[in-house]
């Protein structure tokens, strides 16, 4: 880390009250984050579920002194702090997924879809 933190990239979905649920992920997200640049937001498709709302996908960069495993924590509390169940009935009140942590990529096949290769561009 350099004395301006980990550079991070994350995406944030969902597919129930999108807009209300990404702004107030993102307002919680800027307690994490420094210098935060968010892309537009941009809605898709459901991918892998009988669930038919479509989702509102965003990403963020910014920087963070917290290691990741601290920050894949806080990120899970927020998702638990704005309703989300780990079941499958398709709904998301909001995902938030680390996709890139100092160059350091996960979540490898969310780079493949169109609206994340999308965001990273305008980030």
């Amino acid at each position: 880390m350099n004395k301006q933190g980990h550079v991070v990239i994350l995406s944030l979905a969902s597919n129930v009250d999108a807009k209300e649920n990404l702004e107030a992920a993102r307002k919680r997200i800027g307690f994490l984050l420094s210098d935060c640049r968010y892309s537009k937001e941009h809605w898709t498709k459901p991918v892998n579920t009988d669930h038919k709302e479509k989702y509102l996908n965003q990403a963020v960069k910014g920087r963070t002194n917290l290691d990741s495993d601290q920050l894949n924590i806080f990120l899970k509390k927020i998702e638990q702090s704005l309703g989300r169940k780990h079941d499958e009935s398709g709904i998301v009140t909001i995902d938030i997924d680390l996709l890139e942590f100092d160059k350091v990529r996960f979540h490898e096949a969310d780079w493949e879809r169109d609206y994340v290769k999308k965001c990273i561009k305008e980030i």
